[in-house]
């Protein structure tokens, strides 16, 4: 790494913020990080320019700090035209996700619908009723592209109220929403920016769940991440960044500001199978 990340430390006091109003994200999503919402938030401050985060997903913490500009990207499009048509008929996208049957018998038949020849709304709204009723909240397709996570038995899968899609269609209309892999989202990142980046772990050394469309995030895809991390920093944003604790990302993030946490993780389909585990908080901001 060149020698100027050593001379350039970012510092600033941080505690821990509080929404005034909490928003609670409308989709379910593997390893979504809302157990460590207030750890998170408190490398936050407004004064930052803008709030950028490359792998969206469910969005918890944007949603938790509700910043007044945003950009949010992801690699998966049926999640980012879900999100564009919430953002502007948040009532409509809730009524017709409502009016669907929640049973295994339509969960498969509403899953065999090819969303290509859908139209936006119809597809959101299938992207959507299939977030909340499918196991674990889990997006995973096959080699072909095709969405074939299973039916979840659970009561977890309840629709949220139509007031959780107007408060999310909200401040969706603060961002800007971008489909494509986070080169490309993370290559406009200037200056004041604060990036928060929680990519799929690439570990070799265990399995863990990665694959969240059939463009796998691999250890090479964690190489070209570090290197926009250099680049971040270089043009004088901040970030943070959660990863497994693992030898990978020890050794490429060995020069930035490191913190270890405690978390349980949710992928496994069973209470007995979801262990607390630590992961690490990767940074340049030196508190």
């Amino acid at each position: 790494m060149a020698t100027w990340v050593k001379h350039f430390p970012l510092q600033i006091k941080a505690a821990a913020l509080q929404p005034l109003d909490p928003v609670a994200p409308v989709f379910r999503w593997a390893g979504s990080k809302r157990k460590t919402l207030p750890t998170l938030a408190s490398y936050w401050r407004p004064s930052y320019g803008r709030y950028v985060e490359p792998f969206a997903g469910s969005a918890a913490l944007f949603f938790w700090l509700q910043p007044e500009r945003a950009l949010l990207g992801d690699i998966n499009d049926d999640l980012i035209a879900a999100y564009h048509v919430i953002r502007d008929r948040p009532d409509d996208v809730h009524g017709a996700v409502s009016s669907i049957e929640r049973s295994e018998r339509v969960y498969y038949r509403v899953r065999r619908r090819n969303p290509e020849r859908l139209g936006a709304f119809a597809r959101a709204v299938r992207f959507v009723y299939l977030n909340r009723h499918c196991f674990n909240g889990i997006y995973r397709t096959n080699l072909a592209g095709r969405f074939n996570v299973p039916y979840g038995h659970t009561r977890t899968g309840t629709i949220p109220p139509v007031e959780d899609f107007r408060r999310v269609a909200r401040l969706l209309g603060r961002a800007r929403l971008k489909a494509g892999d986070f080169g490309s989202t993370l290559r406009v990142v200037k200056q004041g920016d604060f990036v928060y980046l929680d990519p799929p772990y690439a570990v070799e050394s265990r399995r863990v769940f990665r694959q969240y469309d059939r463009r796998e995030f691999s250890t090479r895809d964690l190489d070209r991440l570090s290197q926009h991390i250099e680049n971040i920093h270089r043009k004088g944003a901040w970030f943070v960044m959660s990863y497994a604790d693992c030898g990978e990302a020890r050794r490429l993030f060995v020069h930035w500001v490191t913190r270890r946490i405690r978390v349980r993780r949710h992928i496994a389909g069973f209470a007995s199978g979801r262990r607390v585990t630590t992961e690490l908080l990767v940074t340049n901001i030196d508190r």
